[in-house]
């Protein structure tokens, strides 16, 4: 028997999709793993970062987090170990952010407010992704998401995107419930992205990812990965996701978005699975 085995192993049945309240039995599984607080989350720093994307299922992240006991601790923050996140994109109105990554362009960027819903605390962030597949990121905190030229931020655009207030605004907005796992030796952290929604401040439309989960893993160079054999074996693989590019694929039809049509059906058949 596989030391992987899903004691749920019928969860991806249709009875199990009609009679189980997934989200209830995710929040069950996380009150089994160990806590571990903000304070102690600061002192793990993964100074040889490497990152990778997964995309998944919330039938899959159930199995995923059964094989995780004992291995983890749950990031526990404000009594609650799923936090919530509120972001919005910004971006110049030929959209020169989204296209540098539809068109596969490095090294790019992308501007947003990250709100913090539960500390309600909220930054002005850049991403920069380089040519090594590195991604950087560097953030200044603000008093909320109607970013205004105060306190240095104008400064800080122009120094490391070049362009001003003036030159963007607000497109994507989003909001998603997000689990933190690190492992046991600490050279790792797991976050665990779902209940994506999407609302796009041009055109008005709604939308969202329905039960697709996004799987980041951030460690400490090539060190030993736990999750990495469990992944593995739900046969969960690597695969890139923008949470901007998407939500503006989702909401805005008159965008360009040739590159992206495959990979919307690549997700469309993993919700389904």
């Amino acid at each position: 028997m596989s030391r992987y085995l899903c004691k749920n192993a019928y969860i991806c049945t249709e009875d199990y999709k009609k009679t189980m309240n997934i989200d209830a039995h995710i929040d069950e599984l996380l009150a089994k793993l160990h806590p571990i607080t903000l304070e102690e989350m600061k002192g793990i720093r993964l100074m040889n970062r490497t990152d990778t994307k997964f995309v998944t299922n919330k039938n899959k992240l159930v199995c995923l987090l059964e094989l995780v006991q004992g291995k983890y601790y749950a990031q526990f923050t404000n009594n609650s170990k799923i936090a919530n996140y509120m972001t919005t994109y910004w971006d110049t109105d030929d959209y020169h952010f989204y296209m540098e990554h539809h068109n596969g362009r490095v090294p790019r960027q992308k501007v947003r407010a990250r709100t913090y819903m539960d500390s309600d605390i909220t930054f002005l962030e850049i991403k920069t992704k380089n040519n090594h597949g590195r991604t950087k990121k560097k953030r200044v905190e603000v008093p909320d998401q109607q970013i205004t030229g105060e306190d240095g931020n104008e400064e800080f655009l122009q120094e490391r995107v070049h362009l001003s207030l003036t030159d963007i605004h607000p497109t994507v907005r989003n909001r998603f419930h997000r689990i933190t796992l690190v492992n046991n030796d600490k050279t790792e952290r797991l976050t665990i992205d779902y209940d994506i929604n999407f609302h796009n401040m041009e055109t008005r439309e709604e939308a969202n990812v329905g039960p697709l989960v996004i799987i980041e893993l951030k460690r400490d160079g090539n060190v030993y990965s736990p999750v990495l054999d469990i992944l593995r074996h739900l046969r969960i693989k690597p695969c890139g996701f923008s949470k901007y590019c998407i939500g503006m694929v989702m909401t805005n039809k008159k965008i360009k978005q040739n590159l992206f049509k495959k990979k919307l059906l690549k997700l469309h058949k993993l919700a389904k699975s």
